[in-house]
């Protein structure tokens, strides 16, 4: 019997989730879906939230769980890629509401305007939007004319 995959939703972790979530409100337009919180003390065990048609789950830190964020780790090696239609106005917005800019937007061999910001608590994304169509065949054919290979 074959197992059926239906989907990966990235979870985030940051210390203060509930400040996470209103810079994603902010930046990106973010809607809440649906949250859980700790009896305890108070804390955000699990929160989902919508960017466009992306469902994200987005919880405080629990170090117990093994859920700690990025500053916790002291960085990460993954990074969200957020499809938008307008790349500048984007960057813009988010770095208004406080995330720093890593890259610029810039226009890419592969047919897309992409910048890359880092939000307060650690998380990196990518921010893209698709200015031409480009076959995977001319992607390759650019990239090693850009490298002279």
């Amino acid at each position: 019997m074959a197992t059926e995959f239906q989907s990966v939703t990235p979870y985030l972790c940051c210390s203060g989730a509930e400040k996470a979530l209103a810079f994603y409100i902010e930046a990106f337009d973010a809607k809440e879906v649906f949250r859980m919180t700790d009896p305890g003390d108070g804390r955000i065990g699990h929160l989902e939230f919508r960017i466009g048609e992306a469902l994200l789950f987005l919880a405080d830190e629990y170090p117990d769980f093994g859920a700690v964020s990025p500053d916790t780790l002291g960085g990460t090696p993954v990074s969200l890629h957020l499809q938008v239609s307008d790349c500048d106005a984007v960057v813009a917005r988010a770095e208004a509401a406080g995330a720093m800019v890593l890259r610029r937007p810039a226009d890419q061999s592969f047919g897309e305007r992409m910048a890359q910001i880092q939000d307060p608590w650690g998380h990196r994304w990518f921010i893209a939007q698709t200015v031409e169509q480009v076959s995977p065949e001319e992607m390759q054919r650019r990239w090693e004319a850009e490298t002279g290979i």
